[in-house]
């Protein structure tokens, strides 16, 4: 398999790391400090990213995306992932689901959400379902003028600010688990969207994960997001693709944690000489750089795969979100170490990648899910 990048997806990468650097660097210190990512700074990055056309990459051109390549969105994932995760979220990696919108959803829902002016956000998780969609609780019922909603979600993604989310709720409790739920353009404006408030976090600071009930909230028939019955189909493309992106965003993390702790061994002294020059040390930087390039190897193999139609592109994000989300926890703790006391500490960065990495092996699918779904198509052989 050849990874060799065609030019455009080298200037791809080019353009995405000056965006990084000018745009989302400068903001690190104070979200983090903060805890908070303004309305203002999330709006004005936005637009810098659909200036550069990087916005709403991995939507399909028909409904007003880039059409990116699953490869060219591993690209964008590994620049990313080199800074904090509310920042990263600013370049637009939108639900998948959103290619489902037909033609009347298009003027007040896609293309301002497409254009960076609102903002969407996908709401799976409940209180008591993650991970087992059988125990999804959020019921949407038929009424005379289109659908009423009722349930709850939380640990939702940017549910904080977004104009729309995206639920996932059960249609037909009798159905198979397949034609079981329907997927739901609910605007916040709605009555009945009530927002709960953000949770306190281990890391992630200024991104925020939040919990919303709908009491009553009744759409109409507009408002449903491709066919009634198709929400686990809709949503498995979007968790499959994701996985992809996101094993790209930690493999970015990695290189990143990695860069810091060249630089930092090459100047460090310790009993008359480098840290650099200490095999220990060596020996720490030649594991994490062993893995991280496994784990990119790995995840530009699932994106091959995903771009060739080939249908094991399933496991394949599933193999590399298991392993590179494993593996920069690794990497984070090794450099956490080599740094010393100086790495806990707040003045670094790399107490607050420490930090972030640990939720990386349960988002987007916990490391033991995936060990079932690799493991199944290993048996199915």
């Amino acid at each position: 398999m050849n990874f060799q990048f065609p030019e455009e997806l080298d200037m791809l990468r080019q353009t995405v790391r000056g965006y990084v650097n000018d745009y989302l660097r400068p903001l690190e210190a104070r979200v983090e400090a903060e805890d908070h990512f303004s309305d203002e700074d999330f709006l004005r990055l936005r637009r810098e990213a659909v200036a550069l056309g990087l916005y709403a990459h991995n939507l399909p051109e028909s409904v007003g995306g880039a059409g990116l390549s699953m490869l060219g969105q591993v690209v964008i994932g590994e620049e990313i992932g080199k800074t904090s995760m509310p920042l990263a979220d600013a370049i637009g990696f939108l639900p998948a689901s959103m290619s489902l919108a037909a033609d009347h959803q298009r003027d007040w829902f896609v293309d301002p959400v497409v254009s960076g002016e609102l903002t969407v956000a996908y709401a799976l998780t409940e209180p008591d379902a993650g991970s087992d969609l059988g125990g999804l609780k959020t019921r949407a019922s038929r009424t005379g003028a289109g659908w009423v909603l009722r349930g709850a979600k939380q640990f939702i993604s940017g549910a904080d600010y977004a104009d729309f989310i995206i639920v996932l709720a059960v249609t037909d409790l009798a159905a198979p688990l397949r034609s079981r739920f329907t997927l739901f353009i609910v605007p916040r404006s709605n009555p009945g969207f009530k927002y709960s408030g953000n949770f306190r976090k281990m890391g992630w600071r200024g991104y925020q994960l939040g919990a919303f009930s709908l009491e009553d909230c009744e759409l109409p028939e507009s408002h449903v997001l491709g066919e009634v019955g198709g929400g686990f189909a809709a949503m498995m493309a979007t968790i499959n693709t994701t996985r992809i992106e996101y094993s790209a965003r930690y493999v970015g993390m990695a290189d990143e944690l990695l860069r810091l702790a060249r630089n930092y061994v090459r100047e460090r002294q310790a009993f008359g000489s480098r840290l650099a020059d200490h095999q220990a040390i060596q020996f720490m930087l030649a594991d994490s750089d062993c893995e991280v390039e496994a784990s990119r190897l790995l995840t530009y193999r699932a994106a091959t795969l995903a771009d060739e139609g080939d249908p094991s592109f399933r496991v394949a994000g599933s193999r590399s979100k298991l392993y590179a989300s494993e593996m920069v926890g690794r990497v984070a703790d090794r450099v956490l170490q080599i740094f010393g006391g100086a790495g806990y500490m707040c003045d670094w960065p790399v107490e607050r990648m420490y930090r972030d990495a640990r939720a990386f092996r349960i988002g987007e699918g916990t490391s033991e899910m995936q060990r079932i779904q690799i493991a199944r198509a290993f048996l199915s052989e």
